[in-house]
């Protein structure tokens, strides 16, 4: 007779509610959510793509350390002009800043995404580096204003939202919309369903109407 195995684990290392809502999306609701509290500072003369990279492995290996037998799922998304890499706005000057770069300008949204997967000799690295490109309408000061009265840009990398009021600035994007908002679903379903990771069925339409 043959046992089976036990169903694996899953921690999400991420604090954002977006990530969480995007991960349900596709129907994986991680069994526990516990965030890493990393200085998430650029380092000198660090890339954007070194920068999403390097944080998201950082959040999940100081999470994988509090959780050693559950798989770990962590990202940083990371807004980019250039070679410059942007702030997550906290304050309404950052923010003025952040979209007076972006007006009618192409930039980059960057997302790393690192996935640990429990092993005999330690956890097994699993990662990506997702790019979309986004560009923005030229925004005037009515525009400009209205959107830091809404607060959507606040703890907001680049100091926008594309799933809020922020999706009606965008002129034109190229690329996976969810790893704007956060996390890329297919990145991440075909991580998980290359690790070995269960993932759950797709309903029928029938199924609803039943």
């Amino acid at each position: 007779m043959t046992i089976p195995s036990k169903a694996p684990r899953l921690v999400l290392a991420s604090a954002s509610p977006r990530r969480l809502d995007l991960l349900r999306q596709i129907g994986i609701v991680p069994d526990a959510v516990d965030p890493a509290d990393l200085d998430e500072t650029p380092l000198r003369d660090e890339l954007p793509p070194q920068h999403a990279l390097r944080l998201a492995a950082e959040k999940a290996s100081c999470v994988a350390a509090r959780h050693p037998d559950l798989w770990i799922l962590a990202a940083d998304t990371v807004v980019a002009c250039g070679r410059r890499i942007l702030p997550k706005a906290e304050r309404e000057e950052e923010a003025r800043r952040c979209l007076s770069l972006l007006s009618g300008r192409r930039h980059r949204v960057i997302g790393g995404i690192v996935l640990l997967v429990p092993d005999g000799d330690g956890p097994r690295r699993i990662d990506r580096l997702v790019r979309t490109d986004v560009t923005f309408k030229v925004l005037d000061r009515s525009e400009t204003d209205a959107y830091i009265a809404s607060g959507e840009w606040k703890g907001k990398a680049g100091g926008y939202a594309i799933q809020g009021r922020a999706g009606a600035l965008v002129r034109w994007i190229g690329g996976s919309y969810s790893n704007v908002v956060g996390l890329s679903l297919h990145e991440v379903a075909g991580m998980l369903h290359g690790a070995g990771f269960p993932h759950p069925p797709i309903p029928h339409p029938n199924d609803e109407q039943a």
